[in-house]
């Protein structure tokens, strides 16, 4: 492994995530403060991700045709200096506009990442990308109490200060540049034994399967995200400010058990460790419906988060080993398209609310793990070689 280019790849990865993770602990606020419904909550949701997540395909596709590394620091900056305007808009049209500028930079920031962590981690790919997640999750908890500190501090105008890290971290990106760049080249270059990109028969089905699952996954993270502190609020009667550290919570559990579930999917198989994982989450979810606000609710969210992030490293690797020739592809399709399909979800979930309450949104989000599971049972066992079986 190349520690120093991993370590600042992993670096960029946190802080540009920290703007997802707190967007859903800023939307109680915001809806008080502009008397938003849970649809319009949703909808930014839902926008944060189609502009962080569905075009990142079309960001990976041109970072496999082209040398785009620039695009790694420019994700940086643009994603913390868009989402640290929207303290400062007076109404929803600007925030949903900078909240686009803010998932723009995401989206350009990943495909181009995940091939640098490839080739600094040398033949450990799996933990190699397990720590890069690790760095995307821990940025996630990190949002929700950085933005609930700066707001308690400044108000909603504290959201500025999402900028600064943004900035320092693309400079230090510009700083290490000709190494990191060396090191991202390097992986770049077409494997001897594939050295084409190679046709796409025999693989879409497999893909199918797997993005099938990871989309009923992701509305299941966006679900627990978005509207466990909508439950909390309006139906266990907490605090809107004591939201953050209830998300964190939840993300930082995922830090914890993306790093523990890399070496046992390892062992026992990345579909198997997928399927066992995500069922898993369905009654740990019934459970926390069950429970009042107290330490409770924050032990089950962190068994909730720990398990249900762990499978984040397997899908890539998964979706890498039908695609090997597109890595920038299949990471920004898996990471990208599908996360930002499940802010659909939130969106349609916002609409739900609206008209049954949020208790009924917790009661669908509680069935979908159990559906991605069955869905990823169809996922082809064992590492197949469909490089080859494109190539023949």
């Amino acid at each position: 492994m190349d520690a120093k280019a991993l370590a600042l790849l992993i670096l960029g990865h946190l802080v540009t995530d920290t703007t997802q993770g707190a967007l859903p602990a800023l939307l109680p606020l915001l809806k008080q403060v502009h008397t938003l419904s849970y649809a319009q909550a949703g909808v930014l949701v839902m926008v944060m991700n189609l502009t962080s997540s569905v075009i990142q395909p079309l960001f990976g596709d041109l970072t496999d045709r082209w040398n785009l590394r620039w695009l790694v620091p420019m994700g940086v900056a643009v994603s913390g200096l868009g989402f640290g305007l929207i303290g400062l808009c007076s109404g929803y049209a600007a925030m949903l506009g900078v909240v686009v500028l803010s998932g723009l930079g995401v989206a350009s920031f990943h495909p181009e990442a995940f091939k640098g962590v490839l080739g600094s981690a040398g033949s450990r790919k799996v933990v190699g990308v397990s720590w890069f997640m690790v760095g995307g999750n821990a940025g996630m908890a990190l949002g929700p109490v950085m933005i609930m500190a700066y707001c308690a501090w400044l108000g909603l105008k504290g959201s500025l200060l999402f900028g600064l890290p943004g900035v320092v971290v693309a400079g230090l990106f510009w700083a290490y540049w000709r190494h990191l760049a060396r090191k991202n080249g390097n992986q770049a270059k077409p494997a001897p034994q594939a050295p084409e990109r190679l046709p796409l028969r025999g693989r879409l089905r497999p893909l199918g399967i797997l993005m099938g699952a990871v989309i009923l996954r992701a509305w299941v993270h966006v679900g627990v995200a978005t509207f466990v502190p909508f439950y909390y609020v309006s139906v266990l009667g907490g605090d809107a400010v004591a939201v953050g550290s209830l998300l964190t919570t939840f993300l930082a559990a995922g830090v914890v058990g993306t790093l523990a579930g890399a070496p046992l999917a390892e062992k026992v198989g990345p579909k198997r460790f997928f399927v066992v994982s995500v069922a898993v989450v369905s009654p740990l979810l019934v459970w926390l419906q069950m429970l009042p606000a107290g330490p409770w609710l924050y032990v089950v969210l962190a068994l909730t988060g720990g398990i249900l992030l762990s499978t984040w490293s397997v899908v890539i690797v998964m979706g890498q080993q039908i695609l090997p020739d597109r890595a920038g592809t299949v990471s920004g399709m898996l990471v990208g398209f599908a996360m930002g399909l499940g802010g659909v979800g939130a969106a349609l979930m916002g609409m739900v609310a609206d008209h049954w309450g949020v208790s009924a949104v917790l009661r669908i989000v509680t069935v979908l793990p159990l559906l991605s599971a069955l869905v990823a049972v169809f996922i082809p066992a064992g590492n197949r070689d469909y490089a080859g079986t494109a190539r023949a």
